[in-house]
């Protein structure tokens, strides 16, 4: 998978998904994007973008409990930085996709690579 939070901003399309009112500190939103299920975590008023698919066995991820930085999947306990993407503990060893999340005006938007 890829971190797209490192990409340069130049590079990147911004997509309007949310009121930020919708996501308050300590919730989580859910949406889907072009078919790939994004979850959003707001996380102490910082707001990161993950891949809602756990790569250990295509379970939904974005439902696992938070531990700081990490998510850990509801099925089987693979471990993800929120921040990153990066898989942090087994069963999983391929990391969900990370993307770039900006407030404009009030409203949330994710960030792809164009094209």
């Amino acid at each position: 998978m890829f971190d797209y939070t490192q990409l340069e901003l130049s590079k990147i399309e911004f997509t309007e998904i949310a009121p930020l009112n919708d996501l308050p500190p300590g919730e989580r939103l859910f949406v889907e994007l072009d078919g790939k299920p994004i979850v959003v975590f707001n996380l102490a008023g910082k707001l990161f973008a993950i891949g809602d698919v756990c790569t250990h066995d295509n379970g939904p991820l974005g439902d696992g409990e938070l531990d700081e930085y990490e998510v850990v999947c509801p099925r089987h306990g693979a471990r993800f930085d929120v921040r990153t993407g990066k898989t942090m503990g087994l069963p999983a060893v391929v990391d969900v996709p990370a993307y770039p999340v900006r407030v404009v005006d009030g409203k949330i938007e994710i960030g792809f690579l164009k094209g």
